[in-house]
């Protein structure tokens, strides 16, 4: 992949597109394509047709995909399989179809079984039973590593899938409704430091292990398997650090670099979710690539960023 190559990146105001076009541009790539969803429907095919048709991409970037919260996931799960799969056929598709040298597919750690064995394989897919919360999107994921695999298969199309642990980072979804674990918490944090709340109150025993990636660091992966990984075989590759740490740790860390020195409660009498989600890294740690960015640097980074919008808000 040249500087001067042409790279179509699908969901670039998401919080892993955004950080993939960050980080091409950084790296000097200056002809990239972006459409909002209102310039263009990834779920309807005549338009993803015409618009591969006329920019003719060299790579893609596939990062767009409707997502949500657990909740979200459960009551809309006919929306999230529909528009999942919608996406993801039309682009896998059209990319093949007009002469797309490689494509990287990005799906979610879902995919794997409920109580796959930890730290999650690659080769633990469609090993067991999903999530029942979330497996509309998971199965709908599963599809596209599917379709990129057989389109190699069959046609000898390059392309990887890519599936991120728990992502984090500027972007992020402050909603405390919606958002996932960090930025729920990060905000919770800094609003109660605000008002001089003595104490937080958060869900669960806090002994759950979980793992987490700083968005920069995902598309940095995203990169070094574009331009080094073989995609003749559509390789699914996890994506993670390859460390968890307790639910406890991560709500000490996050009060810490937010500045909250009050009390952490939590509530056992609510659920704590599945005990440990880790996923195995070693074959992307044998492709040459690891983490680099710290988990209290990242939340620093995320932090400063949330700082930022609020502000920008206010003006």
């Amino acid at each position: 992949m040249e500087t001067a190559s042409k790279i179509y990146v699908a969901g670039h105001r998401g919080l892993v597109g955004g950080a993939i076009v960050r980080r091409l541009r950084k790296d000097g790539y200056d002809r990239l394509l972006t459409r909002t969803h209102a310039e263009l429907d990834l779920t309807r095919q005549a338009d993803v047709d015409g618009f591969f048709a006329e920019e003719k991409p060299d790579f893609v970037f596939l990062a767009a995909a409707k997502v949500g919260g657990i909740v979200a996931n459960d009551r809309y799960s006919g929306d999230f399989i529909r528009d999942n799969l919608l996406i993801q056929t039309n682009v896998i598709d059209a990319a093949y179809r007009n002469g797309v040298k490689k494509l990287v597919f990005l799906g979610s750690t879902c995919i794997y079984p409920k109580h796959a064995e930890q730290p999650m394989r690659e080769d633990a897919l469609l090993t067991g039973k999903l999530e029942p919360t979330n497996s509309a999107y998971a199965v709908a994921k599963i599809a596209g590593i599917e379709m990129c695999q057989s389109y190699a298969k069959q046609y000898g199309f390059q392309s990887l899938s890519l599936m991120p642990t728990n992502l984090y980072g500027p972007g992020d979804n402050f909603d405390l409704e919606k958002s996932h674990v960090i930025p729920a918490l990060m905000r919770k944090a800094h609003e109660a430091k605000v008002r001089g709340d003595a104490e937080i109150e958060v869900w669960g025993t806090g002994t759950p292990r979980r793992e987490f990636l700083h968005v920069d660091d995902m598309a940095d992966a995203a990169l070094h398997c574009m331009r080094n990984v073989d995609g003749g075989e559509g390789t699914l590759i996890n994506v993670g650090v390859g460390a968890d740490m307790t639910i406890r740790e991560l709500v000490e860390t996050v009060c810490e670099v937010v500045g909250f020195r009050g009390r952490i409660a939590f509530d056992s009498s609510k659920p704590d979710g599945t005990p440990r989600k880790l996923v195995d890294v070693s074959r992307l740690d044998g492709l040459g690539w690891r983490a680099q960015i710290s988990f209290r640097d990242g939340l620093a980074d995320t932090y400063r960023w949330y700082l930022e919008q609020s502000e920008a808000l206010r003006v």
